[in-house]
This record gives structure tokens, C-alpha cells and sequence, in this order.
């Protein structure tokens, strides 16, 4: 694990303009000042000390407490973190939902076994490394199977692929390269259900101290070794950028009595309801995701109203009416892959609730037209560690989580407004998007026309086609 602040500096033509360069906390501090008077930003910087900024800072700070969020609000930092597992990189987007950033992504990389997070950075005990070792091996190896299975079957059955056959027939190189990159995505999109959540990923996020000081808190109140390991490492680079705030970036007690016991919910639902799906004799390799959609409309609400709203809705940026961003909406599936939970998890709005109890395997038989026998055991191989991560679960193990997969189904919700609600489902069919994740979304929108006919064609659903 390795995690790196990065300071921004201004731009050439920002020093050629002669526009003031600030810290963070400089910045932040020049913002509260406007607090407490009306003097405007030349006579607050007529003040400052460029050559000591920190002086300057505490300066203002004897008068302003820096602890108040809205204050930590204006201070920006930028880190990158290298070498986290494919867990608790979803787990550091859903603390950090109004942060901007990237993840190295499953659908242009390849991953490989070694790049697995080492069983001593988790939780995992020492009588049971050998036994997790081996299923995450055995989970690599499928996924290298499946990869290349789905990729013989993007070059025997290139209209499986939807790439259009402009680009197909075009002998250009160009085209030739974008052809082999639509097929590269069509098979890591099916292959990567075998990833263990375990695997390594690197992610980087630009969000407000604010945010970096509620991430820390809650990482370093957790369960597990490897969240507590990267709060620390956080704090650290946190300190070069905003040292001031490091008395609020610690470990809360009230955090960490309300994730045990939310540990302990998940653990005695896990033992109530036996998943009989886990079975690796099962013949089904998927869960029914089943959509469910319920909507609050404000009072006297039409579906005509509803339509109206989106009379200039001419792209998933554009206009949406008041009637629509004052409706509550409550969407989600009963099972979802992890994988698409990653993705769907990255929303900014609302509330997302995922209880992290596995309920069945996903594995893409979606095009298995030729019937490869072999699936059915490599599914087999996902759908036994998703059970014996269950099994940990009931048994109180915090560290059955890296005994998952991105194939491993969990139920997912997402609480949000309409217009919310209409962007994702937009963004999620559209050009580019996942093909599963796209599934799911067109069946929460099949559930929205049902109760809004005529807002059927403003609505800008897409198919999913490659980009």
C-alpha cells in the first residue's frame, strides 16, 4: 500500500495573469475571513505572508475555529493510493460520495494472481491463509479461463460484440486498434466476476479536507486491518497539506460501536436465512436480480406533470422541471454482483444501502451459445468461496470479505430524487456502459413507466452499444 499526496500548483497563464497561488489551508482560511468581514480578497491577502503562509494562517485561525466543517470545506487535497484491495476501494467511494477521482479499471486491465493483497495486510488468520490462498488461485485461474474463452468467442462471433461493422470492415489501423480494444472490453466485462475482492487496485480522489478527515475517521474505526492501515497512511500525507485538522482525523468511538454493530446485524441475518443458492451443486448460475422501484411523489402529482418536466430534456445533462427533483425515489435489486455494485456505488446523490450478506454467484452465461461444459465448473469455483465467505459471516469472521468475488450478489438500494433517479438510469444504458448493470437499469426503468406511461421516449434510455 502506498499513498501519496499531491500538491496543485497554478498554471502558466494563472502566474502570466498575476492571480494569487494559495494552500489549502491558506485558501480555506482566506474563505472564512470573508465570514467576518467584507473587506474582499485583496485587503485579506494584503495580509498574508507569502513567504511563511502557515504564520498567515494561524494568524486568522486564532479567531476562526478551523474545526467547523463548513471551514474544512474550502481546504482541497488531491491524494493518490496505490495498493488497496478491490473491497475497500468500494468501500472508500461509498464514505466519499462528493469526491472526483478514478479507479484503475477492471475493463482495460488485466490482473494477475500476484497482485493479490497479502494475507497479512488482512484479516485473514494464519490457520486459515492456506485454505483462502488456494480458492483465490483457483478463483485467478477462472478468471484467466473465462477471459480467454470470451475472447475466442469475440473473434468467432464478432457480432456478439455489437462493434459496428463500419469499424469491423474498415482495414485502417485505427480502426484495427479500435476494434481490438472493443473486444479486449467485451471480455474482461465477463471474465471479471472471477476476481477475488482481494485483488489489488489504485485509486486516486480529490475531495475537501472535510471529506479526507470523515474518511480517516471512519477507516480508522473499522474492523478491519487493512482500513485501519490506510487511515493512518491517509493522516499522514493529510498532514502535509492540512496539519491542522489532524485532531479531528482519528478513530470515534461512536463510529466504531455503530459498524460492530452493524457487523452483528449482518451476522445474525446471515444465520436466519440460509442461502440456498450458494450450493455448488446448484444448477443456476445466476441470482435473479428482481428490481424493485418505489416513488414519493409531492402531493397532486400527474404523470402528465411528470412528462412536462422533461419537455427539454434533450440530453442527460439538460433540463428536468421542479415536480421531478422534489420526488423521492427508492430503487433497488434484491441481487446484484459486486461488480456492478462498484460501479452503481459511484453516484453522488442519495443513499446507498448494500448489506454485505452474499446471496448467490453471477458468473455471464448470458452468450454461452455453444454450451462450454467448462463454465459450469469454473461458476462452480465462484459460487464456493461466495458460500464460504457466508459461512465466515455467521461465524462472526470480519474477514470474510476477501473471500469474495466481484460475482458475489448482494442486495443494493439507492434512495435518491426522480431527476436523479431518470441521470443514472441515462448514464447506465448508455454508450459504454456495462452490459449488466445496463440490464438492471432497464428494468427499474420498466417499473417507472409502468407508473409514468407518458414519460416513455423523454426519458433518453440507451442500449448499451460499445464506445
Amino acid at each position: 500500500m502506498k499513498v501519496t499526496q499531491v500538491a496543485l500548483r497554478p498554471t502558466e497563464a494563472s502566474v502570466a495573469a498575476g492571480r494569487p497561488a494559495l494552500t489549502p489551508e491558506l485558501l480555506a482560511a482566506s474563505g472564512a475571513r470573508y465570514s467576518r468581514n467584507n473587506e474582499g480578497l485583496d485587503a485579506i491577502l494584503a495580509r498574508v505572508d507569502f513567504d511563511h503562509p502557515d504564520r498567515s494562517v494561524d494568524g486568522i485561525f486564532r479567531m476562526i475555529d478551523y474545526g467547523h466543517q463548513s471551514i474544512a470545506d474550502m481546504a482541497p487535497v488531491a491524494i493518490f493510493i496505490d495498493g488497496v484491495s478491490l473491497w475497500l476501494a468500494y468501500f472508500i467511494w461509498a464514505l466519499s460520495p462528493t469526491a472526483g477521482g478514478q479507479e484503475s479499471s477492471t475493463r482495460y486491465i488485466k490482473l494477475a494472481v500476484e497482485e493479490m493483497i497479502p494475507p497479512d495486510e488482512l484479516d485473514i488468520s494464519a490457520r486459515q491463509q492456506e485454505e483462502w490462498q488456494s480458492r483465490m488461485a483457483a478463483c485467478f485461474e477462472a478468471y484467466r479461463m473465462a477471459l480467454e474463452y470470451w475472447e475466442r468467442k469475440a473473434e468467432q462471433s464478432p457480432e456478439l460484440t455489437r462493434i459496428p461493422k463500419s469499424i469491423l470492415n474498415d482495414p485502417s489501423e485505427k480502426s484495427r486498434q479500435i476494434v481490438a480494444r472493443m473486444r479486449r472490453n467485451y471480455a474482461f466485462d465477463r471474465a471479471r466476476y472471477f476476481l477475488p475482492a482481494a485483488a489489488s487496485t489504485n485509486l486516486m480522489l480529490v475531495m475537501s479536507a472535510r471529506g479526507w478527515v470523515s474518511l480517516c475517521q471512519h477507516l480508522l474505526s473499522h474492523l478491519l486491518p487493512e482500513a485501519n492501515m490506510l487511515g493512518e497512511a491517509l493522516r499522514e500525507e493529510l498532514a502535509l497539506s492540512a496539519p491542522r485538522l489532524l485532531r479531528h482525523a482519528t478513530a470515534k468511538d461512536s463510529i466504531r460501536a455503530g459498524q460492530r454493530d452493524q457487523f452483528a446485524d449482518l451476522q445474525a441475518w446471515a444465520a436466519l436465512h440460509p442461502a440456498q443458492r450458494l450450493q455448488s451443486e446448484a444448477t443456476e448460475f445466476d441470482h435473479a436480480p428482481v428490481a424493485y422501484l418505489d416513488v414519493f411523489p409531492p402531493a397532486g402529482m400527474t404523470g402528465e406533470a411528470a412528462a412536462h418536466d422533461l419537455a427539454y430534456h434533450d440530453n442527460r445533462y439538460a433540463w428536468i422541471g421542479d415536480t421531478l427533483k422534489r420526488t423521492a425515489v427508492r430503487f433497488g435489486w434484491e441481487a446484484v454482483s459486486f461488480g456492478e455494485i462498484r460501479d452503481l456505488n459511484r453516484h453522488r446523490t442519495g443513499l446507498k444501502y448494500c448489506p454485505m450478506i452474499p446471496l448467490g454467484f453471477y458468473a455471464a452465461q448470458d452468450q454461452l451459445t455453444d454450451g462450454y461444459a467448462g463454465y459450469r465448473r469454473l461458476a462452480g469455483i465462484g459460487r464456493d468461496s461466495s458460500a464460504r465467505a457466508r459461512e465466515l459471516l455467521q461465524e462472526g469472521d470480519p474477514g470474510y470479505l476477501y473471500w469474495t468475488l466481484l460475482g458475489t450478489q448482494y442486495r443494493f438500494e439507492h434512495l435518491t430524487t426522480a431527476d436523479k433517479f431518470l441521470y443514472e438510469a441515462e448514464l447506465r444504458t448508455g454508450a459504454g456502459a456495462h452490459y449488466r448493470y445496463a440490464r438492471h437499469l432497464h428494468d427499474a426503468l420498466e417499473l417507472w413507466y409502468a407508473r409514468y406511461p407518458a414519460t416513455r421516449g423523454l426519458v433518453l434510455e440507451g442500449s448499451a452499444e460499445p464506445e
